[in-house]
């Protein structure tokens, strides 16, 4: 059995037991006062703040559908699964509390210890950044030679003050935050030539392999009551403006010249360039609105701020989404990012 003073040295056949001592053992280095009670009971013991609402999200990360092995690195493919998560916390502009994470392992990958330790390295350093404690979770073979790793997230804000997609209203600004295209352009070069992407580290410069929350925006625009509505850009552009104004039935109308492109994507033609923003997803930036009235920062906390459009009423004459080029050319824009079983 791994001792605390040596987590990366777990027998070479783990078995379950081993395998949740190895994981309580390497979570336990990052806790919080919320958790009573962590790894190593049959439930959790969460301590709440009084005047808070409790948030949940849970993501999938599939082996063939959000990673492949002999793509993404171990470490990259434990920062994502733990980065979507808090992605959604971001978009609701929630605190971390804590994280379970369950966790599906074929015969063959239970074997490797050194892959179940570089996955635990990529999502224990993302967790240690937002001192969110890993509180519990479970572990099972898988039924494939296939991997599943579920992250559930637990949030906190004021009650009654999250964030949510209903809330804009004509006459409000559209914005995102950071840079737009960088992910699916660079998922596209790694499909190209994997092996090239093998020692990536998690920075902002690998925004398919470790793409980082917007927590702290997320954050700002709820304390200082800065945005109507938001939602994080995980399936595209294109379908998550859609989701925003389902939700709060109105209409947008999207500047393509204003549409901030991350240099990944800057390096392909104008017009792929231009998909990867409206269509490519997996960027993981926040989509919000605020009022035309209310003077935003062109930063928060040292993330990019950029306006990209505005909110319309909704008609039946008028597309959901229009694009606005810079010709002055306008056209209906479709939901054309992710969707699964479409």
């Amino acid at each position: 059995m791994p001792s605390p003073a040596h987590p990366r040295t777990p027998p070479k056949l783990l078995g379950e037991r081993r395998l949740i001592e190895l994981i309580r053992t390497r979570a336990s280095k990052t806790s919080s006062a919320a958790v009573q009670l962590g790894i190593g009971d049959d439930c959790a013991i969460l301590k709440t703040l009084p005047g808070h609402e409790l948030l949940v999200t849970t993501d999938f990360s599939l082996e063939g559908r959000h990673f492949r092995r002999d793509w993404h690195s171990s470490a990259s493919v434990g920062h994502r699964t733990l980065a979507r998560g808090l992605s959604d916390l971001a978009a609701m502009g929630a605190t971390p509390i804590a994280a379970f994470l369950s966790l599906a392992l074929p015969r063959s990958a239970s074997h490797n210890s050194h892959w179940i330790n570089n996955f635990l390295d990529g999502l224990l350093s993302l967790a240690r950044t937002y001192k969110l404690p890993l509180a519990g979770g479970d572990t099972s073979e898988s039924p494939s030679e296939h991997i599943l790793a579920d992250i559930l997230l637990l949030g906190s804000a004021p009650a009654g003050r999250a964030l949510r997609r209903s809330g804009c209203q004509p006459g409000d600004l559209l914005y995102c935050t950071g840079s737009l295209g960088g992910a699916a352009a660079e998922l596209s070069a790694l499909a190209a030539a994997p092996l090239q992407f093998r020692r990536a580290q998690p920075t902002g410069d690998h925004p398919h392999l470790f793409p980082q929350p917007r927590l702290a925006v997320g954050s700002a625009l709820l304390r200082r009551r800065l945005a109507t509505a938001c939602i994080d850009i995980s399936d595209g552009l294109s379908t998550d403006l859609s989701h925003l104004c389902t939700a709060s039935s109105v209409a947008a109308e999207l500047d393509t010249a204003s549409l901030p492109i991350h240099p990944l994507a800057q390096r392909l033609t104008p017009d792929a360039a231009l998909r990867a923003a409206l269509h490519g997803g997996e960027d993981y930036e926040l989509l919000f609105t605020a009022p035309a009235s209310i003077r935003l920062p062109r930063s928060i906390a040292n993330v990019r701020i950029t306006p990209i459009g505005r909110i319309l009423p909704a008609r039946k004459s008028r597309p959901q989404i229009t694009l606005f080029g810079p010709d002055g050319h306008r056209s209906a824009l479709a939901p054309q990012g992710w969707e699964h079983l479409a």
